[in-house]
């Protein structure tokens, strides 16, 4: 296995003047510009005497600037921790001196909420957007930092050529990352992954989605999240793509004009944003052609205009469309295969590098997450057709988490393997079938496992409901259902939406899982940044 620093190295020095990392209509850097930078920062490392493994922690929004910044921690032997800008401050202070982090890169305005006091072994806080030290309690480590250039300049009298780069292919046991879970059970964690995880998954993208130098794509998850940080941004650019970020969430209308614009090679989503493309655009359209859809022969006329039709809202240049993070609704999902959208749905958490589940778009079976990236295997004395826990081995799986000796015990088997906490079934082709959550499932009065997520897949048909989480109380099953009512309607009809949606969800359900009683919710559920919702925090 190559390791995947070994891979930016013949980039860099192929494609030296190739854009690499971009700010959609803003800043943009060169492979070139991203090998000085890496330089840089190794001289900034050596002269303030923080050695290889040491920690550093990014926390800011997703730029071309936070990612030089990962570049040049990672490219050097140290320890990046990402953590959420969405986290709140206090909470980045203490996941901050937790993974005994000693240079921050931060967002000033996160900086400004933070009190330095709770972070004892912090050294530095240096602004992502412009590199100016916002904090300084080593006066070595400022001194270094804002030598930088200058030193560089020694180091490099007549400039720094491609030959110049040279980066550590021997590393792969040695750890890379440490990313805190924002997760939905409430306590992040410190997931420790080493080079050889993400080597092991830069190797496994290289042969199942591959890309071009000079290709295009953008970056709309957060970084500080394993699916965005290792698909969307580290194993396309070490290969040469050019990766524009969008900063915050865009909304619908920025998001398409910048596809429009960049035409990028791949999108990397969750379900949630197909989804309601589906609702909003794709359904209404195909609703008015309903007489069409009935006569012989137009049908396949009528979904191949609906293809055509997003294929050209992102750019036109997408080979596949690849969601993960939560399960597709299967209505959107039937409606997607019938117009032979290429798209596939993944499997995978932060402990996994993120995937354990893939299959290309031409062979992905509706309904799955893909087939295992390496071993898996299902806990149960029927895999095919009794759920039991996915357990996984792979060398892009954790170490463990990070001063958490307990938690790390506790998520693995007596003879090696990786609990997932997930229930499924495996059919004979290898095809992945999730059924929910260990700690979500639900055992009905009469002794039948019930899972929410199906019955939440039933409820996501129903008309209104926009989101749903179901949740067991004293032995009965309710639905919590935050739904779109129109303005027009009257205060008695809005008091007989429960009462509908239960009848209607209940035609479709078993009677095991039939659901008791739905209350309507006024907020959308909370998320985290996957857009998977904090279960959690709902009873």
């Amino acid at each position: 296995m190559i390791s995947y620093l070994k891979n930016l190295q013949a980039t860099i020095r192929e494609h030296w003047n190739l854009k690499a990392l971009c700010d959609y209509e803003g800043d943009s850097f060169t492979y070139g510009d991203l090998a000085r930078n890496v330089e840089r920062f190794k001289l900034f490392f050596a002269q303030a005497g923080i050695g290889k493994g040491e920690k550093i922690a990014i926390c800011a929004r997703n730029s071309a600037r936070w990612a030089m910044a990962f570049w040049g921690i990672n490219a050097n032997g140290r320890v990046a921790v990402p953590l959420l800008a969405d986290f709140h401050p206090s909470n980045v202070s203490t996941l901050t001196a937790h993974s005994d982090s000693v240079v921050l890169f931060v967002d000033e305005e996160i900086w400004n909420k933070m009190n330095p006091a709770d972070t004892p072994a912090l050294k530095a806080a240096i602004n992502v957007k412009d590199g100016r030290l916002l904090w300084r309690a080593d006066e070595a480590v400022a001194a270094a930092w804002e030598a930088r250039e200058k030193t560089f300049a020694q180091q490099y009298p007549h400039g720094m050529l491609p030959q110049h780069v040279s980066y550590d292919g021997d590393n792969l046991d040695d750890l890379a990352i440490i990313n805190y879970t924002s997760g939905t059970t409430g306590n992040p964690k410190g997931v420790m992954l080493t080079y050889g995880a993400m080597s092991d998954i830069d190797d496994f993208a290289n042969s199942h989605f591959p890309n071009t130098p000079g290709e295009t794509i953008i970056s709309m998850l957060p970084l500080a999240h394993m699916y965005g940080l290792a698909i969307e941004f580290i194993h396309p650019n070490v290969d040469g793509v050019t990766v524009y970020f969008l900063g915050k969430l865009p909304s619908p209308t920025t998001l398409l004009k910048a596809m429009q614009k960049v035409r990028p090679y791949m999108v990397v989503t969750v379900p949630l944003v197909m989804e309601k493309i589906y609702a909003n655009s794709i359904k209404p359209a195909l609703v008015k052609r309903k007489l069409l859809l009935a006569i012989p022969g137009m049908k396949r006329v009528v979904y191949r205009a609906a293809l055509n039709t997003i294929m050209k809202v992102f750019g036109g240049q997408v080979r596949c469309f690849i969601m993960g993070g939560a399960a597709l609704n299967p209505e959107a999902e039937q409606c997607f295969k019938k117009m032979k959208l290429p798209y596939t749905v993944g499997y995978g958490m932060t402990e996994a590098s993120p995937l354990l589940g893939y299959e290309w778009w031409t062979e992905f079976v509706p309904g799955s997450c893909g087939k295992p990236i390496h071993e898996l295997r299902i806990d149960s004395p029927d895999p095919e057709r009794t759920a039991g826990e996915i357990q996984a081995r792979g060398r892009n799986l954790t170490i463990g988490y990070y001063k958490n000796p307990e938690a790390t015990a506790a998520a693995f088997t007596d003879d090696g393997w990786f609990r997932t906490g997930d229930l499924g079934v495996m059919d004979r082709d290898g095809n992945i079938f999730i059924r929910g959550r260990i700690k979500s499932m639900i055992l009905s009065s009469s002794g039948q496992n019930v899972y929410p997520e199906e019955i939440e897949a039933v409820l996501a048909n129903c008309r209104f409901v926009t989101e749903s989480v179901v949740v067991d109380r004293g032995g009965k099953i309710v639905a919590l259902v935050f739904a779109e009512l129109p303005d027009e309607m009257d205060a008695e009809t809005r008091e007989a939406v429960p009462e509908a949606i239960r009848a209607e969800a209940n035609r479709s359900l078993p009677n095991y899982s039939k659901i008791n009683k739905v209350e309507l919710v006024d907020a959308p559920f909370e998320k985290t940044p996957k857009m998977s919702i904090k279960r959690f925090l709902y009873k």
